[in-house]
């Protein structure tokens, strides 16, 4: 984090800072008592706007404290806030409320603000440097990404730009689940490829192994390497071997398909190593210390009879204990560990790392937050930790072209890949497409949809803002004029409105990422660039209005810089989800 980004205060951290040193000087008066907790003031604005700039709550939290009326209380505020040349007018509104409307002056210097900033703009301190591990993708390693994992991907890897942009330590994992049979299928399937590049006739692909073209080039390099020593030999001789290099092959392929999407991992943790380590058995033996694994027989599944269920012990986790409708098994009969079972190790692992945790999961995995939360807090609390835990759900993609479903299917090898969808309409429009809707709704690709140049298309309609900044600096620049602030004092009441949506991105930024919603920041844009292009359109029927005004070079200088440092939030804020900030259309 650069030093003007820890030094700068921006304009509504500024009066949050305003409104706290009035409140301590009310102690200092004895209006309020000592040591009053102000930790419930806030300083936000108002949900309408026609009520002004900025509101605070102060006087509503602190009148219990007070022992006073929260209007009395909010007047000796006013009376405070009224001295402050920044504010224009300070008025008290219903119970209590205090609404406060800024002068131009305060808004012109968040300008210059956003201009000594640049790329710093937003960056806040509020993280602490908190370490928190991200934990998105986790595919199994069984082939190529493929849309159904890319939603999950991107809104995962905009959050920990989010996050560390408002000052957190993120570490960015990807968990490879390669200790699984799925595991043992890849590696039957590799070797039948490789008997194939060797000169056997495989035929039809049998069911239960993956078709994909994809482990063809597998195949053939495991022959070059390998020669023909495991063409007829058992199974029991090669499978480890082709499990170890199928994984690896994948793992090349799975990271390069991220990289066209611009996501790149800090740790790679294998369930195979973590095994192989001991760590579910020290999990298993710490839970069981403390009485939350206990060997039991579940219950037989809905429909199964005596007949055709076979009562076995397993060791369970009290999950009954955190909410859940019916202790979980931890181990399978075979002695196997159950997905929880291995994600309870995992987690505590990178709790050894991290302050916090955020796991980007499918809704398909709804049902197992509860219970992984509620242990991975009891192993934690058995370490002397607390550790926030945070599950983030997103659900599918339906893949559309021109409205008709395009079919996706891992095992029968015909889905599409992620790799050709970002080929075909680009890396930006995939990854804003992902954060246009709450990452647990549902969600429609439409191919042709997202190539439309319309309102309807929020990436374009984020980027023509851009675009259309650039084109007028440009313009600006054949006619001899720059952008420039020395005429700012120009700026009218439309200009001001423009810049009050942008001056709201440090804020913006701070929400988001205490909600760990990366989607808020694409809903933002698209509200920028329709103010943007609101004022933008003033000029078809008003040419006093147009960034370039005819025979006015300073008050078309001081717009300019005002595009210009638009330009410069959208393009902060498209760094966050990704996404390039284009010069031209």
């Amino acid at each position: 984090m650069s030093d003007k980004a820890v030094k700068n205060t921006t304009l509504h951290a500024a009066f949050a800072e305003k409104v706290d040193a009035i409140l301590a000087a009310l102690e200092a008066e004895a209006v309020l008592p000592a040591g009053t907790n102000r930790a419930n003031v806030a300083v936000e604005p108002p949900r309408d706007p026609s009520h002004g700039d900025l509101a605070t709550n102060a006087a509503m939290v602190l009148a219990k404290q007070a022992k006073s009326n929260p209007r009395e209380l909010a007047g000796k505020i006013v009376e405070k806030l009224s001295a402050d040349p920044a504010v224009e007018s300070a008025e008290i509104a219903g119970p209590g409320f205090i609404n406060m409307r800024l002068a131009d002056s305060a808004w012109l210097d968040e300008l210059s603000a956003i201009a000594a900033l640049g790329a710093d703009y937003g960056r806040s301190t509020m993280g602490g440097d908190t370490r928190v591990n991200v934990e998105y993708v986790s595919a199994n390693p069984t082939g190529p990404m493929h849309m159904g994992h890319c939603r999950g991907a991107v809104v995962g890897d905009a959050l920990a730009a989010l996050m560390e942009f408002s000052g957190h330590t993120v570490i960015r994992e990807y968990y490879v689940n390669d200790a699984g049979g799925q595991v043992d299928v890849l590696a039957r399937s590799a070797h039948l490829r490789y008997r194939e590049a060797l000169g056997d006739t495989i035929g039809t692909i049998p069911d239960g192994l993956y078709p994909g073209d994809y482990l063809i080039p597998v195949g053939q390099a495991l022959a070059e390497s390998l020669g023909d020593r495991y063409k007829d030999a058992p199974e029991a001789e090669w499978l480890e071997i082709f499990r170890k290099e199928a994984v690896a092959k994948m793992m090349e392929l799975i990271k390069a398909d991220l990289a066209v999407l611009g996501i790149h991992h800090d740790v790679f943790a294998s369930e195979a190593e973590l095994q192989a380590a001991g760590k579910p058995e020290a999990a298993e033996q710490w839970l069981r210390e403390h009485d939350l694994v206990y060997d039991g027989v579940l219950e037989a599944p809905k429909g199964k009879t005596l007949e055709d269920w076979e009562a076995v012990e397993l060791p369970l986790f009290r999950s009954t204990k955190f909410g859940d409708d019916q202790d979980r098994p931890i181990k399978k009969a075979d002695g196997k560990w159950t997905y929880f079972g291995a994600d309870l190790a995992y987690h505590l692992q990178k709790a050894d790392a991290a302050d916090a945790l955020v796991n980007i999961w499918g809704t398909d995995h709804a049902g197992t937050v509860k219970r992984i939360k509620a242990a991975v807090a009891a192993l934690a609390e058995g370490q002397d930790k607390k550790i926030p835990f945070d599950v983030k759900l997103v659900n599918m993609v339906k893949l559309l072209r021109g409205g008709e479903p395009v079919k996706m299917s891992k095992r029968s090898g015909s889905f599409v890949t992620l790799a050709e969808v970002v080929e075909e309409v680009g890396k930006d429009v995939v990854r804003f497409t992902m954060l246009t809707r709450k990452p647990d709704s549902q969600m429609e690709f439409d191919f042709q949809k997202v190539k439309e140049t319309s309102r309807d298309n929020p990436v374009f309609y984020v980027q023509y803002a851009s675009a259309r900044i650039h084109r007028n600096i440009r313009k600006g620049a054949e006619e001899g004029i720059t952008p420039s602030p020395e005429a700012l004092d120009q700026l009218g009441s439309e200009e001001l409105d423009l810049l009050k949506v942008a001056a709201q991105f440090p804020r913006m930024v701070e929400t988001a990422a205490t909600a760990a919603e990366p989607h808020r920041i694409a809903y933002y844009l698209d509200e920028l660039a329709s103010a943007f292009h609101a004022f933008y359109n003033l000029g078809n029927d008003r040419p006093e209005k147009r960034f370039i005004v005819a025979q006015n070079p300073q008050l078309s200088a001081a717009r300019l810089f005002l595009a210009a440092q638009i330009g410069q939030v959208i393009r902060n804020g498209l760094a966050l989800l990704g996404v390039d900030a284009v010069e031209e259309m």
